[in-house]
């Protein structure tokens, strides 16, 4: 496939240099074409995580188009002085193709999350997207993957969504991709967001960039997690020092 976006390279991770609006057009005429394309949301934890775990950073090669979902990203790529547009999350763009699969009887497939999340999940996606068609649904407490793919395989869905979170997501998709001409992509903890079972932050702290803040009042739990990101800071500051 020739690369429909210039990328911006951060940690060694090829991030695609283009907008939400462009970026969801252009999965819309992927889907369209059935063409298989596998999509990866980073943010800073998935980069130092690909940087420590080689077979990660391996599956992440295999991505079709990796977005910058976190403003860890975007602030990463402004010190090494190669700026992205803006942010391109997950859940924006999962609600996007929601919608426009709804206005053209799509096919999706649901993948992940705990079972009651999931029923609400379905129960939402059915209120709110009438025109989209489930073709299937299961929660993330799977054993046996094989059986998983093979009722992927036999519903023929046209996006394939998978929020059992990182990295497990992506190994799974990496592995199992060649199964349906569709677009897979890795949602995290979007089903949660959706099924109202975690609050989003609201409008003033996602305008701020302060996402992050929010959700770790919401949930102190995340602290460990968080301190991903000043490491990662400083790995930026330090290659862009040697690259000057």
């Amino acid at each position: 496939m020739s690369a429909p976006f210039k990328t911006v390279s951060i940690l060694d991770v090829p991030f695609i240099n283009t907008t939400n609006a462009a970026f969801v057009t252009q999965l819309q005429t992927d889907i369209l074409a059935h063409q298989n394309r596998f999509v990866v949301t980073a943010n800073p934890e998935i980069l130092m995580y690909a940087r420590e775990h080689p077979d990660y950073q391996q599956v992440l090669t295999q991505a079709d188009y990796i977005t910058p979902d976190g403003i860890g990203v975007i602030q990463g790529a402004q010190i090494l002085g190669t700026p992205l547009p803006e942010r391109i999350t997950g859940y924006d763009t999962l609600l996007s193709l929601l919608t426009w699969g709804a206005q053209h009887q799509q096919r999706i497939f649901l993948l992940g999350a705990k079972p009651a999340v999931l029923k609400q999940v379905v129960e939402k996606v059915k209120d709110t997207y009438p025109g989209l068609v489930i073709a299937g649904a299961l929660d993330g407490y799977f054993q046996d993957a094989d059986a998983v793919v093979n009722q992927i395989a036999a519903a023929k869905p046209d996006m394939i969504f998978v929020a059992t979170g990182f990295p497990k997501q992506e190994f799974f998709i990496a592995k199992y991709r060649h199964r349906v001409a569709g677009l897979w992509m890795g949602v995290g903890g979007s089903f949660d967001v959706l099924a109202g079972a975690v609050k989003r932050a609201p409008k003033f702290w996602q305008d701020h960039h302060i996402e992050w803040l929010y959700r770790l009042i919401k949930e102190p739990s995340r602290f460990k997690r968080m301190l991903v990101l000043p490491r990662y800071l400083r790995l930026v500051k330090k290659i862009a020092k040697n690259q000057a």
